[in-house]
């Protein structure tokens, strides 16, 4: 298995807990046991993503902004990958 395999995984893996959470906060009350783990993993993220962007009101862009940088993250760690072989 090379690294740039692994990489993309971890990336894939982690842009759909951010989804779950996000999807999971409008369906579970917030001391919910598989939100909270959620938020646990994801919240450290989202926070100097949320300080940095200006308020929306009641819509939070926050997660689409962190799965669009996982992403772009992801990539450039591939694109150095394969760069060095």
């Amino acid at each position: 298995m090379n690294l740039a395999f692994f990489i993309n995984i971890i990336a894939q893996v982690f842009i759909w807990i951010v989804i779950a959470s996000a999807i999971v906060s409008f369906f579970l009350p917030p001391y919910h046991r598989v939100r909270e783990a959620l938020d646990r993993i994801v919240e450290p993220f989202l926070n100097p993503i949320r300080r940095i962007m200006p308020q929306t009101g009641a819509i939070d862009f926050s997660p689409i902004i962190l799965c669009i940088a996982i992403w772009v993250l992801a990539n450039i760690l591939i694109a150095i990958f394969h760069a060095l072989n």
